[in-house]
């Protein structure tokens, strides 16, 4: 039972952050049994060894598999420390330069907004995969938050759930309803993302039509982005024509919660 529970432990560590199982293993073997309180020793050799990797050695070596964190700055912001801590903040160098152009130019366009990220890549080898993520795997992919407003109509960067995904802006009655159609098909995760919300706050802000039109517009017309993936209803409302604006098909899952790009 032991080993079973190390296994389970390792895949979950390994497939939330990619460096925990390892780390867990290490502190295994660094703290033996035989050691007085081995199991808080353990606990806090874990807590130290991956902290030092995770903020002063991965983003050292990532640089060697292509990749580098995503810069923050005053414009530019994971929606929640989770995407730091768990290494799903690594992107390719020249998509880090794109997404700094992006919100410096969002930023010009509505002074006070920053662009809010989610889940990009981990840092090392290309097709490990980023779950539950279908393509996450590659340094060419990241998620963005959409835009919104309060009550007063005045934009912020508040968002409705704590991880950023699962609250939607759902189509209306007279608008199409492609979720309807992926979950009548059988394509039951379509909508699994309402699931993974970590809870639901800021429930009185409204999905931004304007400024998130602004926001896809601003994305594609950079020369190195290849698709921008959007509900169809959402393309549909904000009246966004771009080639590069693609359906993802009912094989993944839904976005009316968040904007995917990447580059060619």
């Amino acid at each position: 039972m032991k080993i079973i529970l190390r296994i389970i432990i390792f895949s979950i560590l390994t497939i939330i952050t990619q460096i925990g199982g390892v780390i867990y293993l290490l502190s295994i073997l660094l703290i033996k049994r035989k050691n007085r309180k081995h199991k808080l020793k353990r606990v806090i050799t874990f807590i130290t060894l991956y902290t030092v990797t995770t903020f002063l050695i991965v983003p050292n070596i990532a640089p060697y598999f292509g990749r580098k964190k995503i810069t923050e700055s005053s414009i530019i912001q994971s929606h929640s420390f989770f995407y730091n801590l768990t290494n799903r903040n690594y992107v390719r160098p020249q998509l880090n330069k794109i997404i700094k152009n992006i919100a410096e130019e969002l930023a010009a366009k509505h002074p006070g907004i920053k662009l809010i990220y989610l889940d990009a890549n981990f840092p090392f080898y290309n097709k490990f995969p980023l779950l539950p993520h279908l393509s996450h795997n590659d340094g060419k992919k990241i998620d963005i938050s959409l835009i919104y407003k309060d009550p007063t109509g005045k934009l912020t960067n508040n968002k409705p759930s704590f991880s950023g995904y699962g609250a939607y802006a759902a189509p209306t009655n007279s608008e199409y309803n492609q979720i309807k159609t992926c979950k009548n098909r059988g394509n039951w995760q379509y909508d699994f993302s309402k699931y993974l919300t970590f809870g639901t706050t800021n429930k009185d802000i409204l999905f931004s039509k304007k400024a998130t039109a602004d926001l896809v517009k601003i994305i594609v017309k950079q020369r190195e982005v290849g698709k921008l993936f959007i509900e169809p209803h959402l393309k549909n409302r904000m009246h966004l024509k771009s080639k590069k604006i693609r359906y993802h098909g009912c094989q993944a899952v839904r976005h009316d919660d968040h904007i995917h790009f990447q580059l060619k």
